[in-house]
């Protein structure tokens, strides 16, 4: 699917949903886009006029009976969310004002819209990227302080611009080498002018592996941090992860290999989501179920952000990595790097230290950050194929001039501006109905 070049209306549906929650509430916003939402909406409220950008006071009808009164807003093609023609409904939020107008505008030959085409329509129209609607769903979606601001970044275009400056410095680089290849022969052009295309390259390079060294933080912010505590059998996992959450989520026991599964619970720490998982201690064991569940504490330990190993003694494990926790467990009071999980001395101290890594690792930055796997998963194939470009400058030309373009493929791609109608449908039905 390619992007639209024109904005204004033109043959197509008209489309119509409730843009605000069900239910029972003061206000229910019913939003038309297409060619006959300024039509329709004339023919509810007596033909008359209405001016563009101005909320105005009408009483909504449909064959002569009075349906409500309403707020009606007009926005005019091509300035619109959707690019074309919208208009707003505000009505009263009923479910019977919303059936009646709903039937209204169906009988008036309007359709229901799917999840997301208000802002699909919006993406092919050229009023956003694909990234800013990303941002946009991530906003609807966001539950954290964190999460809102890293959308936002995303909805103002934060991302848009450092892959766009991506694209300027390949397009730089490959008109160097099609200078090369078009006129070798020239007198004027030199023979190396490929050569010209390395800086160009070389900065986009370095770009795009910042980009992807960060992309971890940006997809964490979005999803969550996943924090795992580990440890041998009866160190204290699943007490100390009762003091965190501040309530009994995890069964407690004196005896050895209570904990067989993983039990997650969620807070929030620095304005950030964050999951803790209470894991089965780690130890070699002949019974079946039990090293199911240790299999399971490893795997979660090895994809988790970050680590808490909780100890009765010192012990050397292989599952920490830069920047994980180690705790001891005592009984009485506690000195650095210790904690009685039983009474919760010391969880001040360790609540600190992880808003701290919270805050330094994943928070405190206001550049673009990949947050979604589609995003890294076409940046490094640009990537690859622009280190494949740098690689044959001076040798082949022609393929320089290729790799370059598929590195700008990938970018387009990112952009939402390749063929991707199965990528479209799956970001946009992640949408409610009437965004």
């Amino acid at each position: 699917m390619t992007v639209k070049t024109q904005i204004a209306d033109g043959p197509g549906d008209t489309i119509f949903a409730l843009s605000t929650a069900s239910g029972r509430a003061g206000v229910a916003v019913m939003r038309l886009s297409g060619p006959q939402a300024r039509s329709v909406a004339a023919s509810l409220t007596d033909d008359r006029p209405l001016a563009a950008r101005k909320a105005v006071l009408r009483t909504l009808r449909h064959k002569g009976e009075r349906i409500d009164e309403a707020l009606v807003l007009l926005f005019p093609a091509p300035h619109s969310f959707t690019g074309e023609t919208v208009v707003e409904l505000q009505c009263h939020g009923s479910q019977a004002v919303i059936e009646a107008v709903s039937t209204a505008l169906l009988q008036h030959g309007l359709r229901q819209a799917r999840p997301g085409e208000f802002t699909r329509r919006a993406v092919e129209n050229g009023r956003m990227d694909m990234t800013e609607a990303e941002g946009l769903i991530d906003l609807i979606d966001a539950q954290t302080d964190g999460q809102r601001r890293q959308a936002l970044r995303q909805m103002d275009g934060r991302l848009k611009g450092l892959y766009e400056d991506w694209r300027s410095g390949l397009l730089d680089a490959l008109a160097q080498v099609e200078g090369e290849i078009d006129f070798a022969d020239e007198g004027d052009v030199p023979d190396a002018l490929s050569h010209a295309a390395r800086p160009h390259l070389d900065r986009v390079i370095v770009g795009m592996e910042a980009a992807l060294i960060q992309a971890d933080r940006g997809r964490a912010v979005r999803t969550g941090i996943e924090i795992a505590i580990i440890g041998a059998p009866n160190a204290g996992k699943s007490t100390l992860l009762n003091q965190i959450v501040g309530r009994d989520v995890a069964i407690t026991s004196p005896h050895a290999g209570t904990t067989r599964d993983i039990v997650e619970a969620h807070m929030v720490i620095a304005g950030l989501p964050v999951t803790f998982s209470d894991t089965a201690g780690l130890r070699d064991t002949t019974d079946a179920i039990e090293a199911e569940g240790v299999r399971r504490a490893r795997a979660r330990a090895e994809q988790a952000h970050l680590r808490i190993l909780l100890q009765r003694e010192p012990a050397i494990d292989t599952h920490l990595q830069d920047g994980d926790i180690v705790l001891k467990n005592v009984e009485g009071p506690v000195k650095k790097n210790e904690i009685n999980a039983l009474t919760g001395n010391g969880l001040d101290d360790l609540m600190d230290r992880l808003t701290m890594i919270v805050s330094t690792r994943f928070t405190g930055t206001e550049s673009a950050s990949l947050t979604r796997a589609r995003h890294v998963d076409c940046a490094r194939r640009a990537l690859t194929a622009t280190q494949s470009a740098r690689t044959h400058l001076g040798v082949a030309p022609e393929l320089v001039s290729e790799d370059i373009r598929a590195a700008l493929r990938a970018i387009d791609e990112l952009a939402g501006r390749a063929d991707i109608e199965e990528v479209f449908d799956r970001i946009f039905s992640q949408f409610c109905v009437g965004k």
